[in-house]
């Protein structure tokens, strides 16, 4: 996980930060300009509507490999070891199966649009499908590593419940209180 931190998600969460960042002059920038001097930006709107799918997608990305996705793990906790990796094995193969779907969808329709242009900067409507192929190709090799670990006997059995923190586990008391009405336990 850590090499996959330091090359992968690093890189990833910068570019997300320069993304909103970009989003944030471009945008803020054109609301003064016109305002104030009755005049805009001309590629502010499509420029951070592309940065906003980039930073969508890639954060989409950064949330699979953290694992930070939403869960029920009610079931599978109460499964044995064989169970859980059962249910870990179909759960990857799933997801593996949609991420191709939503590949193969994605790639025909960039194909579509290769040709059409955006109406301001002129570039291919297709750069809006890149992002989409760029997360089901990393959430594929993703999914396949999983499922690697998993059948291999490498994952713990927390890892194959897949969910970090669930209400039994959290500590109410570890919260700082703002003392004014808060309930004593």
């Amino acid at each position: 996980m850590v090499a996959i931190r330091k090359f992968l998600l690093n890189p990833l969460q910068f570019v997300i930060a320069a993304c909103l960042a970009v989003m944030v002059i471009l945008v803020f920038g054109n609301v003064v300009l016109r305002y104030a001097f009755n005049t805009g930006i001309s590629v502010s709107d499509e420029l951070s509507r592309l940065l906003f799918v980039w930073m969508v997608f890639l954060g989409a990305a950064v949330t699979l490999f953290e694992q930070a996705h939403l869960g029920v793990d009610t079931l599978v906790r109460r499964l044995s070891r064989k169970g859980r990796i059962v249910c870990f094995a179909l759960s990857n193969l799933l997801m593996l199966y949609t991420t191709w779907l939503i590949f193969s969808g994605t790639w025909r329709q960039a194909g579509i649009n290769l040709g059409m242009t955006t109406p301001v900067m002129g570039v291919s409507q297709a750069w809006f499908f890149v992002p989409v192929l760029v997360f089901t190709v990393l959430a594929a090799g993703w999914f396949c590593l999983s499922l690697l670990r998993s059948l291999s006997g490498r994952m713990s059995d927390e890892e194959l419940i897949g969910i970090r923190e669930s209400e039994e586990d959290f500590d109410i008391s570890a919260l700082p209180s703002s003392g004014k009405g808060a309930p004593s336990r």
